[in-house]
Order: C-alpha cells, then structure tokens, then sequence
C-alpha cells in the first residue's frame, strides 16, 4: 500500500513553501521505509524550489540530507533492520549497469542518478519527493548506515556539504604534508576546512571579508587569506596543492589559479553554470595546473565519509529550525546568516 505522508512543498517557483500531502509510492522488495528525524537545508533547495537551474519540477518536496530510523524493511532487504539509524543522501537510484555505476561512482551515472528530490522515479516515473517530509522509501542501495558516535542532528549535512568536499579531497589524495585551501565559508566551505584538517592538511581560507580568522582556525584553518588583498596573494603564489572553491555565483577565478603550485588543481563544487570572467590560460599553462569540477560522492564513498567523521569526530555546525520558519531561513541563507547550516527538526512537522 501507499504510504501517506506530510511535508512542506513549492507549489510553483514563486510560491513560499507550505504544508503538502503526499503518497509515498508502494515499498518494493528492496526497499527500507525511514521515518525522518532530521533534514539538513542545503543552498541547492532554494535553487531548486525557485527554479533557478531551469529543471524544476512542481510540486516539489525538497531536502537531501537525511536522518531517520528505519520503521520497516521489505522482503529482499539483508543490510537494515527496523530501527537503525539511518541516512540518505542527494541519490536514491541510478542505472547501476553504466562503467560509473559498477565502479561506485553512481553520482556520475551515464543515465542520470535518480535524484532524491525533484526527479523521477527509474521504474514507475513518479516525481520523487525529498527529505522536508514525515518519511520516505528508499532502495536499500542508496541508504547510509549511521555510525553509533555520531549526533543524528549535525551528521545531517554530511550527506551533501560533507561529501561534496570530501570527494575531492579523496579524489586528489589530500593527506599529511598537502596544502589545501578552501574558498568561502559558508556550508561547504566550513566542512572543507574540518575535513582536510582531519586527513593531516595544512589549511587555509580564502576570504572576501576581514575578521574571520579566529572562526576560520576554530575550524580548522591553519592560515586565512584575504583575497582583495594583493601582497597577501602574492605571498601565496604557487603554493597549494589543491584549492576547493565552494563558492555558488560567478567570480573571478585567475587570482586563485596564481595560488596553485606545480601540478595543482582548483576544484569547483559550488558554481554550476559559464564561468566569468573566462580564464586566462597561460598560469594553467606554465604551471601544468588544472581546474576541474567535483560533485557529491558515491555510495560507498559516502559511508566511507560518516565512517571518517565518526572515528575523527567531525561534524556539521548546525542551527536547529522548525520547519514553520523554512522560508525565513531560506532568506537568511541568501544573507549568509547561518552558521553554517540549518537542520530542519521534523518533530516540528506534526504541528504545522
């Protein structure tokens, strides 16, 4: 049977969003039913419910940093039982058949990984509807076993901002001895910063904005480094290995490409879209340096993260939200006024 459900949904781009019902689709064999406890809000829920990428789908339930207990299991399912903690990230599918797929890497699937929220189900093609809800279905593939040590509320966003930043910093082997920099600290960037601390980095910050090193070393930052300022740029000057700029707007990235040493990389995570100003190619060029774009991780990379945090104890800074206040969050975050991202308690569901 269907599963009712409640959740908060965009009803058009410009609509706020509201309570919505919904069904839940029929759990298949392989299928873990997840009661929500927490959903972390990500800066691509706003893109999404407001149609800024030009893919929305109406009506939306957005929400891709998951936390829940598993309330039931169906028939085929070996790896969760009821109760377990759980989670579920930006995927709940993919083709698992493409050269991706069978190589772990289903965020890159040649077909399109099914996206938690705001796609289409591969076998009955119904709009998936994401974690802003009472509960959801998943397929046992695509959930995430929660270790014991850490808190269900701050692990939430691991499942997008600290997986977008630990894959690449995998990716490109950070570890004892590498020199990393992360560009803006807001979701991402602040994970960025905690993340390469923990594989045995030096880090720094790159910063628009004066005073945030005493919060930038609280996290992890080794060195912050003003970008307006032109002597502290050139005291940088070859010197990262790799730079993760988390930025989500267009910006100027040949100042940052000068900061690269031989063989460096600047990685987005952040910008999805034409990058402007274009980039002049001759640092690229006589310092054989790259740059490259990362998104999230697989599945399995993904339980290697939790796995990581756990055993480091590294986790999200989070302000708790009722979800009543969703779309006055969504304008603080356009502000920057979170520190660093909010988690939505779904308790706070049941009397909206």
């Amino acid at each position: 049977m269907s599963i009712p459900t409640l959740g908060f949904a965009a009803q058009s781009a410009t609509t706020p969003l509201a309570p919505f019902s919904f069904e839940r689709r029929d759990p298949r064999p392989d299928d873990v039913t997840i009661d929500i406890l927490y959903c972390g809000v990500c800066h691509s829920d706003i893109h999404q419910a407001r149609n800024e990428w030009h893919n929305s789908l109406f009506p939306m339930v957005p929400g891709h940093e998951i936390i829940g207990t598993v309330s039931a299991v169906g028939a085929k399912v070996s790896g969760f039982k009821v109760g377990d903690r759980v989670g579920v990230g930006c995927m709940v599918d993919s083709c698992r058949e493409c050269a991706p797929c069978k190589a772990d890497l289903e965020q890159y699937c040649e077909d399109g990984a099914t996206l938690t929220y705001n796609g289409r189900d591969r076998h009955d093609h119904s709009l998936t509807f994401g974690g802003y809800s009472e509960r959801i279905v998943v397929s046992e593939a695509f959930v995430l076993r929660l270790p014991d040590a850490l808190d269900a509320k701050s692990a939430a966003p691991l499942l997008c901002a600290g997986i977008t930043t630990y894959s690449p910093l995998r990716h490109w082997q950070v570890g004892p001895g590498s020199r990393v920099a992360v560009i803006g600290l807001g979701g991402l960037g602040h994970m960025g910063l905690k993340l390469a601390k923990a594989m045995g980095a030096e880090v720094s910050l790159f910063t628009r904005s004066p005073g945030k090193e005493d919060e930038a070393k609280r996290l992890g930052a080794d060195h912050v480094v003003l970008s307006t300022d032109e002597a502290r740029m050139k005291a940088v000057a070859g010197h990262f290995n790799l730079i993760i700029d988390t930025v989500p707007h267009p910006h100027d990235l040949n100042p940052y490409v000068s900061t690269l040493a031989l063989d460096g990389t600047l990685v987005l995570v952040g910008l999805l879209g034409p990058i402007e100003p274009v980039i002049d190619s001759v640092p690229l060029v006589i310092g054989r340096r790259a740059v490259a774009g990362s998104a999230i991780g697989g599945i399995a990379e993904t339980q290697e993260m939790l796995d990581f945090c756990a055993a480091k104890g590294v986790t999200a800074d989070v302000e708790m939200l009722d979800i009543n206040n969703i779309n006055a969050a969504y304008d603080r975050m356009l502000k920057s006024d979170v520190r660093y991202r909010f988690v939505i308690d779904m308790a706070t569901l049941r009397g909206a």
